[in-house]
C-alpha cells in the first residue's frame, strides 16, 4: 500500500502499483477577413475601432520575445482543403493553432495557408494541417517523421468501441480534444470502408505531453466500458515519456469505492484532479494517477483523505503544507455553509477546484464556537473559495470577519489582496442582478473579485487588482452620470470604438441589453463614455485581447459590435429605442 501525506489515520484501502506512462476541428461561418499580403492593407482599416498601446508602467509584463528562429512559413491548399482547415466557426484552425503554439492565418483569396513562429511551431503546425485536410479525401498514414517530434500518442482502441469513443457526428473525439488541448484522428482507416475484422484501430493523439495523457486515459476509459479488460487486464510499462519525475501510478478501487471516489457525473474525480494538479482517472476499476511525484502525492493524499470521511470527523496536519487554507467557521454558519446533503459546498468546489472539508469537526462543535474549514488546492483557488465562504458567513453571522477592518492596498507585484469599502447603495449596483455585474468584472479584469458585507475584496496580481478597481469605479460612475475616460492611448486592456450617433442606441440596445450579451459571449465590460474632448466613444475593457484568431476578448466583442453598427446602416427599419447615451448602465 501507499502511505498519505501528514495524515492522522490509517489507510490500507487500496494495492497500489508503480508504472512509467505510456506517451502520451470546423468550417467558418465567414470566410477569413484577412488580407492577402499583396494588397498591403491592415486588415484592421476601415473599422470604427481601434486598439491602443501597451502599458508603460514598470510592472507590465515584458512583450513575449520571439524565438530566434522564428518565421513565416506558407502552404497553398485548395478550396475544399481550406473549408475543412477552418471547420466550423474557424474552429479547426484555431486548435491546430493552440496545440502547436504557432500563429496561423488562412488567406482565402489567394488560397494560401500562413504559419508563423519557432521552426518547432512551424514544423508541429504543417503536419496537423496536413493530416486534417488528408482526412477529407481518405485514410490518414502517418510517416516515421511524422512521430519523431515527441509529439505523438498512438492508442489502440477495440474495434467494437471505436463508434463508442467517436461519438455521435465525432462530438466526444472533440470534446475530449478541447477539454486537453490536443488533436485526434485514427490512422490508416478509410471511414467508409473500416476494416471489421480488425482487433483494434490505431488512435493518434498529437499535443503536450500532459494533454496526451489526460486524452489517452479518457479514450481508454470509454473504450474499457464497452469492452471491460481491454486495458486493465494488461496494464503495459512504457517510459517514453518519463523524465524521473513524471510517470504513472494505478489503485485499484472496489465496485462500492469507485462510485464514491467518481461522485455524480465525474464531479469529485474532476475536483480531486483540478486541486491537485494530477490527472485522475478510471479505467474499469482502476484509477490512474499522472503527472509529477508532488501532484500524484498530493492527489494519493486527496483521495485517502475523501475515503477517511466515510468514517467520521478527519483529523489533518496541516503545518508545512503550501496547499491548505484554513477558515475558521461559527458553529451555528456551518450547515449553511454545508448546504442541504453537501451542495453548497461541492458547488464552491466545483467553481474553483479545490477539495473542502471541516477537520476536527468533533472537537470543536460547541455553542457559540467555531469550526476548522481546510481548503486544499492551488493558492489561486483556494483564496477564491475562501472568500466565497467568508461572503457566505458574513450574510448569515454579520461582522464575522469584517469587524474592524480597514482599507488595504497590497504593495507587492506578486499575488495579493486588497479591500474596499462600499456605500450600500453602490453595493448593490455592482453586485448586479444574481451576481452578475461582480462576475463580469472579475472575468474582465482576471481578478478575483468578493464582497464580504460591504467590503470588496480583490485578489491577484498586482496588475488585476489595479485594473479590477479601475474597472469597479468606471461601473460606479455611470450610476451617478455620464462617464468620462480621458486617455486610454497607454493601455494595453482597452479597445476604443466610434459608434456612428445613429448606431449609439441600436449597438446599446434598450437598457443596455444588447452590450451585456456582447459582454456575456466574450467576458468583457463595455460602456460608452466620453474623451478628453467631450466626444463619446464605446470602450471595450477587458484582459484578453482576443489575439490574431479573434475569436475571444475584446478582438470578438469589437466584431460583434461592428456586426451591429452594419446591421443598423443596412437596416430600413427605424430606431431602436433606449439605450443610447451612456450605454446602459451595468
Amino acid at each position: 500500500g501507499f502511505k498519505p501525506g501528514p495524515v492522522l489515520y490509517p489507510f490500507t484501502r487500496a494495492d497500489t502499483k508503480h508504472i512509467m506512462p505510456s506517451r502520451s476541428r470546423s468550417r467558418d461561418s465567414r470566410r477569413s477577413r484577412s488580407p492577402s499580403k499583396k494588397d498591403g492593407k491592415d486588415s484592421r482599416k476601415g473599422s470604427p475601432s481601434r486598439s491602443p498601446a501597451k502599458y508603460s508602467e514598470s510592472d507590465a509584463p515584458e512583450k513575449a520575445k520571439k524565438p530566434d528562429d522564428y518565421g513565416v512559413d506558407s502552404m497553398k491548399i485548395t478550396d475544399d482543403d481550406a473549408a475543412f482547415i477552418l471547420g466550423k466557426g474557424g474552429k479547426t484552425k484555431s486548435k491546430i493553432s493552440r496545440v502547436a503554439g504557432a500563429e496561423m492565418e488562412l488567406h482565402e483569396r489567394d488560397l494560401v495557408l500562413e504559419i508563423r513562429g519557432s521552426a518547432r511551431q512551424r514544423r508541429l503546425a504543417t503536419k496537423y494541417a496536413k493530416c486534417v485536410m488528408a482526412q477529407r479525401v481518405g485514410p490518414v498514414h502517418l510517416k516515421d517523421e511524422d512521430k519523431s517530434d515527441q509529439d505523438c500518442t498512438l492508442l489502440d482502441i477495440p474495434q467494437e468501441a471505436v463508434g463508442f469513443v467517436t461519438g455521435r457526428m465525432g462530438n466526444f473525439l472533440r470534446s475530449t480534444e478541447d477539454e486537453w488541448n490536443v488533436i485526434m484522428f485514427f490512422i490508416g482507416v478509410d471511414g467508409n470502408n473500416r476494416n471489421r475484422e480488425k482487433e483494434s484501430e490505431k488512435l493518434a493523439i498529437f499535443g503536450d505531453r500532459r494533454g496526451r495523457r489526460g486524452a489517452e486515459l479518457k479514450m481508454m476509459s470509454a473504450a474499457e466500458t464497452k469492452v471491460p479488460g481491454f486495458f486493465t487486464d494488461k496494464i503495459t510499462i512504457a517510459t517514453e515519456d518519463d523524465d524521473g519525475d513524471w510517470a504513472t501510478e494505478t489503485q485499484v478501487f472496489k465496485s462500492d469505492e469507485l462510485s464514491y471516489a467518481l461522485g455524480k457525473q465525474g464531479a469529485t474525480r474532476r475536483k480531486l484532479q483540478e486541486a491537485s494538479g494530477c490527472i485522475i482517472q478510471y479505467v474499469g476499476s482502476t484509477c490512474f494517477y499522472c503527472g509529477t511525484q508532488e501532484e500524484r502525492q498530493r492527489a494519493k493524499d486527496y483521495m485517502g483523505w475523501l475515503f477517511a470521511q466515510l468514517e467520521g470527523p478527519v483529523s489533518v496536519a496541516t503545518d508545512g503544507r503550501d496547499d491548505c487554507t484554513t477558515v475558521e467557521v461559527p458553529s451555528d454558519c456551518v450547515g449553511y455553509i454545508t448546504g442541504s446533503r453537501r451542495a453548497a459546498m461541492s458547488q464552491m468546489e466545483a467553481e474553483w477546484g479545490v477539495l473542502m472539508f471541516f477537520t476536527d469537526a468533533d472537537m470543536n462543535r460547541r455553542s457559540g464556537g467555531s469550526e476548522k474549514l481546510t481548503i486544499w488546492g492551488p493558492m489561486r483557488a483556494r483564496r477564491g473559495a475562501e472568500l466565497k465562504v467568508m461572503s457566505s458567513v458574513e450574510t448569515k453571522a454579520p461582522g464575522f470577519f469584517t469587524k474592524g477592518l480597514k482599507e488595504e492596498t497590497f504593495d507587492g507585484k506578486g499575488f495579493g489582496t486588497d479591500r474596499m469599502l462600499l456605500k450600500d447603495e453602490d453595493l448593490s449596483y455592482s453586485l448586479g442582478k444574481g451576481g452578475s455585474t461582480r462576475t463580469k468584472l472579475a472575468t474582465a479584469s482576471e481578478c478575483i473579485l468578493q464582497y464580504v458585507g460591504n467590503w470588496v475584496f480583490m485578489a491577484g496580481t498586482r496588475r488585476q487588482r489595479r485594473r479590477c478597481k479601475e474597472y469597479l469605479v468606471w461601473l460606479l460612475q455611470q450610476r451617478r452620470g455620464t462617464v468620462t475616460v480621458a486617455d486610454v492611448a497607454g493601455r494595453d486592456d482597452v479597445t476604443e470604438m466610434h459608434i456612428p450617433r445613429e448606431c449609439v442606441g441600436w449597438v446599446t440596445g434598450n437598457r443596455g441589453t444588447e452590450l451585456r450579451k456582447v459582454e456575456q459571449e466574450t467576458g468583457t465590460f463595455c460602456f460608452m463614455a466620453l474623451d478628453r474632448n467631450g466626444d463619446e466613444r464605446l470602450l471595450i475593457v477587458g484582459s484578453d485581447s482576443g489575439g490574431r484568431a479573434g475569436d475571444s476578448g475584446r478582438a470578438k466583442a469589437e466584431k460583434l459590435v461592428n456586426d451591429l453598427v452594419q446591421e443598423r446602416m443596412h437596416s430600413s427599419r427605424g430606431g431602436y429605442g433606449g439605450g443610447g447615451g451612456g450605454g446602459g448602465g451595468r
